[in-house]
Protein backbone atom coordinates (compact mmCIF):
# COMPACT_ATOMS: atom_id res chain seq x y z
CA UNK A 1 0.00 0.00 0.00
CA UNK A 2 2.81 2.40 0.89
CA UNK A 3 4.47 1.73 -2.47
CA UNK A 4 1.23 2.46 -4.30
CA UNK A 5 0.76 5.68 -2.37
CA UNK A 6 4.35 6.69 -3.08
CA UNK A 7 3.91 6.03 -6.82
CA UNK A 8 0.68 7.98 -6.80
CA UNK A 9 2.46 10.86 -5.08
CA UNK A 10 5.22 10.82 -7.70
CA UNK A 11 2.67 10.92 -10.51
CA UNK A 12 0.82 13.77 -8.82
CA UNK A 13 4.06 15.66 -8.25
CA UNK A 14 5.01 15.30 -11.91
CA UNK A 15 1.63 16.56 -13.07
CA UNK A 16 1.78 19.43 -10.62
CA UNK A 17 5.26 20.43 -11.78
CA UNK A 18 4.12 20.42 -15.39
CA UNK A 19 1.18 22.64 -14.47
CA UNK A 20 3.28 25.32 -12.79
CA UNK A 21 3.87 28.69 -14.38
CA UNK A 22 7.52 29.63 -13.92
CA UNK A 23 8.58 33.30 -13.84
CA UNK A 24 11.58 34.28 -15.96
CA UNK A 25 12.99 37.74 -15.29
CA UNK A 26 16.15 39.51 -16.39
CA UNK A 27 16.92 37.19 -19.30
CA UNK A 28 15.06 39.17 -21.97
CA UNK A 29 13.61 42.66 -22.34
CA UNK A 30 10.18 41.30 -21.46
CA UNK A 31 9.78 39.20 -18.31
CA UNK A 32 7.51 36.23 -18.88
CA UNK A 33 5.72 33.29 -17.33
CA UNK A 34 6.62 29.91 -18.74
CA UNK A 35 4.55 26.74 -18.72
CA UNK A 36 6.32 23.56 -19.77
CA UNK A 37 4.66 20.42 -21.16
CA UNK A 38 5.45 16.93 -19.93
CA UNK A 39 8.95 15.54 -20.42
CA UNK A 40 8.01 13.39 -23.41
CA UNK A 41 6.88 16.47 -25.37
CA UNK A 42 9.61 18.74 -24.02
CA UNK A 43 12.37 16.30 -24.98
CA UNK A 44 11.16 15.98 -28.58
CA UNK A 45 11.35 19.46 -30.09
CA UNK A 46 8.28 20.98 -28.46
CA UNK A 47 6.33 23.73 -30.23
CA UNK A 48 6.11 27.20 -28.70
CA UNK A 49 2.95 29.25 -28.21
CA UNK A 50 3.39 32.89 -27.23
CA UNK A 51 0.39 34.60 -25.63
CA UNK A 52 0.29 38.40 -25.75
CA UNK A 53 -1.98 40.01 -23.16
CA UNK A 54 -4.18 43.07 -23.45
CA UNK A 55 -3.71 46.53 -21.96
CA UNK A 56 -5.38 45.68 -18.63
CA UNK A 57 -2.60 43.22 -17.74
CA UNK A 58 0.26 45.62 -18.51
CA UNK A 59 2.64 46.60 -15.73
CA UNK A 60 5.26 44.97 -13.54
CA UNK A 61 3.21 42.36 -11.64
CA UNK A 62 4.03 39.31 -13.75
CA UNK A 63 1.37 37.16 -12.12
CA UNK A 64 -1.27 39.31 -13.81
CA UNK A 65 -0.61 37.67 -17.18
CA UNK A 66 -2.44 34.54 -16.03
CA UNK A 67 -5.68 36.38 -15.24
CA UNK A 68 -7.03 35.44 -18.66
CA UNK A 69 -5.88 33.72 -21.82
CA UNK A 70 -3.85 30.56 -22.27
CA UNK A 71 -2.27 30.36 -18.81
CA UNK A 72 -5.66 30.97 -17.22
CA UNK A 73 -7.04 28.10 -19.29
CA UNK A 74 -4.15 25.86 -18.22
CA UNK A 75 -4.71 26.79 -14.58
CA UNK A 76 -8.29 25.61 -15.02
CA UNK A 77 -7.25 22.24 -16.42
CA UNK A 78 -6.61 22.83 -20.11
CA UNK A 79 -3.81 20.61 -21.43
CA UNK A 80 -1.69 22.10 -24.19
CA UNK A 81 1.16 20.03 -25.71
CA UNK A 82 3.52 22.97 -26.12
CA UNK A 83 5.82 25.35 -24.32
CA UNK A 84 3.53 28.25 -23.44
CA UNK A 85 5.14 31.64 -22.98
CA UNK A 86 3.31 34.71 -21.65
CA UNK A 87 5.48 37.85 -21.64
CA UNK A 88 4.45 41.08 -19.97
CA UNK A 89 4.79 44.58 -21.37
CA UNK A 90 4.33 47.92 -19.66
CA UNK A 91 2.94 49.49 -22.82
CA UNK A 92 2.39 48.37 -26.41
CA UNK A 93 3.99 45.27 -27.87
CA UNK A 94 7.36 45.39 -29.62
CA UNK A 95 7.83 42.62 -32.18
CA UNK A 96 11.61 42.45 -31.71
CA UNK A 97 11.29 42.03 -27.96
CA UNK A 98 8.70 39.29 -28.38
CA UNK A 99 11.00 37.44 -30.76
CA UNK A 100 13.85 37.83 -28.26
CA UNK A 101 11.73 35.82 -25.81
CA UNK A 102 11.09 33.20 -28.50
CA UNK A 103 14.82 32.90 -29.23
CA UNK A 104 15.60 32.48 -25.54
CA UNK A 105 13.07 29.65 -25.20
CA UNK A 106 14.19 28.00 -28.44
CA UNK A 107 17.77 27.85 -27.23
CA UNK A 108 17.15 26.93 -23.62
CA UNK A 109 14.66 24.13 -24.32
CA UNK A 110 15.80 23.03 -27.79
CA UNK A 111 12.28 23.75 -29.04
CA UNK A 112 11.04 23.43 -32.62
CA UNK A 113 11.74 26.60 -34.65
CA UNK A 114 9.31 25.43 -37.33
CA UNK A 115 6.41 25.49 -34.86
CA UNK A 116 6.36 28.93 -33.30
CA UNK A 117 2.83 30.27 -32.81
CA UNK A 118 1.68 33.71 -31.71
CA UNK A 119 -1.72 34.56 -30.28
CA UNK A 120 -3.16 37.46 -28.37
CA UNK A 121 -6.25 39.26 -27.17
CA UNK A 122 -7.17 42.94 -27.47
CA UNK A 123 -3.88 44.88 -27.43
CA UNK A 124 -2.28 41.45 -27.67
CA UNK A 125 -4.18 40.90 -30.91
CA UNK A 126 -2.52 44.02 -32.29
CA UNK A 127 0.80 42.68 -31.03
CA UNK A 128 0.15 39.37 -32.75
CA UNK A 129 -0.30 41.14 -36.08
CA UNK A 130 2.87 43.17 -35.44
CA UNK A 131 4.98 40.06 -34.76
CA UNK A 132 3.54 38.08 -37.69
CA UNK A 133 3.93 41.13 -39.91
CA UNK A 134 7.61 41.63 -39.05
CA UNK A 135 8.62 37.96 -38.82
CA UNK A 136 6.49 36.05 -41.35
CA UNK A 137 9.35 33.66 -42.02
CA UNK A 138 9.37 32.56 -38.37
CA UNK A 139 5.71 32.49 -37.32
CA UNK A 140 4.02 29.23 -38.33
CA UNK A 141 0.50 30.52 -37.58
CA UNK A 142 -1.18 33.21 -35.51
CA UNK A 143 -4.52 33.85 -33.81
CA UNK A 144 -5.77 37.33 -32.88
CA UNK A 145 -8.89 37.77 -30.76
CA UNK A 146 -10.72 41.12 -30.54
CA UNK A 147 -7.68 42.95 -31.86
CA UNK A 148 -6.60 44.70 -35.03
CA UNK A 149 -3.43 46.07 -36.51
CA UNK A 150 -1.67 48.07 -39.17
CA UNK A 151 -2.34 47.36 -42.84
CA UNK A 152 1.16 48.50 -43.78
CA UNK A 153 2.56 44.96 -43.58
CA UNK A 154 -0.07 43.10 -45.60
CA UNK A 155 2.55 41.59 -47.91
CA UNK A 156 4.14 39.88 -44.92
CA UNK A 157 0.88 39.03 -43.17
CA UNK A 158 -0.31 37.29 -46.33
CA UNK A 159 2.50 34.76 -45.81
CA UNK A 160 1.27 33.67 -42.37
CA UNK A 161 -1.82 31.52 -41.69
CA UNK A 162 -4.06 33.82 -39.63
CA UNK A 163 -7.30 33.38 -37.76
CA UNK A 164 -8.91 36.55 -36.48
CA UNK A 165 -11.96 36.36 -34.20
CA UNK A 166 -14.10 39.22 -32.99
CA UNK A 167 -17.38 39.63 -31.13
CA UNK A 168 -20.12 41.60 -32.84
CA UNK A 169 -20.96 43.28 -29.52
CA UNK A 170 -17.44 44.52 -28.82
CA UNK A 171 -17.71 48.22 -28.04
CA UNK A 172 -14.11 48.64 -26.86
CA UNK A 173 -12.34 47.43 -30.00
CA UNK A 174 -14.93 47.35 -32.80
CA UNK A 175 -14.99 44.35 -35.10
CA UNK A 176 -14.21 46.71 -37.98
CA UNK A 177 -10.59 46.58 -36.77
CA UNK A 178 -10.34 42.87 -37.55
CA UNK A 179 -12.33 43.25 -40.76
CA UNK A 180 -9.92 45.95 -41.93
CA UNK A 181 -6.92 43.64 -41.60
CA UNK A 182 -8.57 40.70 -43.34
CA UNK A 183 -9.86 42.89 -46.17
CA UNK A 184 -6.41 44.41 -46.75
CA UNK A 185 -4.75 40.99 -46.83
CA UNK A 186 -7.35 39.54 -49.20
CA UNK A 187 -7.08 42.58 -51.45
CA UNK A 188 -3.35 41.98 -51.64
CA UNK A 189 -3.64 38.21 -52.12
CA UNK A 190 -7.07 36.64 -52.55
CA UNK A 191 -5.58 33.21 -51.84
CA UNK A 192 -3.95 34.22 -48.55
CA UNK A 193 -4.61 31.79 -45.69
CA UNK A 194 -6.52 34.22 -43.48
CA UNK A 195 -9.98 33.92 -42.01
CA UNK A 196 -12.25 36.00 -39.83
CA UNK A 197 -14.86 34.60 -37.47
CA UNK A 198 -17.50 36.97 -36.09
CA UNK A 199 -18.86 35.72 -32.77
CA UNK A 200 -22.55 36.48 -32.25
CA UNK A 201 -23.06 38.15 -28.88
CA UNK A 202 -19.35 38.32 -28.27
CA UNK A 203 -18.15 41.36 -26.34
CA UNK A 204 -14.63 42.44 -25.44
CA UNK A 205 -14.49 40.12 -22.44
CA UNK A 206 -16.52 36.97 -23.02
CA UNK A 207 -14.56 35.97 -26.13
CA UNK A 208 -11.80 34.97 -23.68
CA UNK A 209 -13.56 31.60 -23.59
CA UNK A 210 -11.96 30.80 -26.95
CA UNK A 211 -8.68 30.10 -25.15
CA UNK A 212 -10.44 27.35 -23.17
CA UNK A 213 -11.74 25.64 -26.31
CA UNK A 214 -9.73 23.42 -28.63
CA UNK A 215 -10.32 25.09 -32.00
CA UNK A 216 -7.56 27.71 -31.92
CA UNK A 217 -4.95 25.16 -30.83
CA UNK A 218 -5.96 22.71 -33.56
CA UNK A 219 -5.67 25.55 -36.04
CA UNK A 220 -2.18 26.57 -34.95
CA UNK A 221 -0.83 23.05 -34.58
CA UNK A 222 -1.94 22.17 -38.12
CA UNK A 223 0.82 24.43 -39.49
CA UNK A 224 4.59 24.34 -39.43
CA UNK A 225 7.16 26.56 -41.08
CA UNK A 226 9.58 25.10 -43.58
CA UNK A 227 13.12 25.61 -42.36
CA UNK A 228 15.96 26.50 -44.72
Amino acid sequence: MRILLFLAFLCFSTLTANAENHPVKGETAYPFLLNLPNAEILDNKAPIIVFLHGKSLSGSDLNRVQRYGILYAINRGKEIPAIVVAPQTKGGWDADKVMEVVDYVLEKYDADPSRVYICGMSMGGYGTMAVAGKYPERVAAAVAICGGGSTSQVANLAQVPLWLQHGNKDYIVPMSESKKIVKAIKNFDKDADVKLTIIPGGNHGNVERLFHQQAIYDFMFSYSKQQN
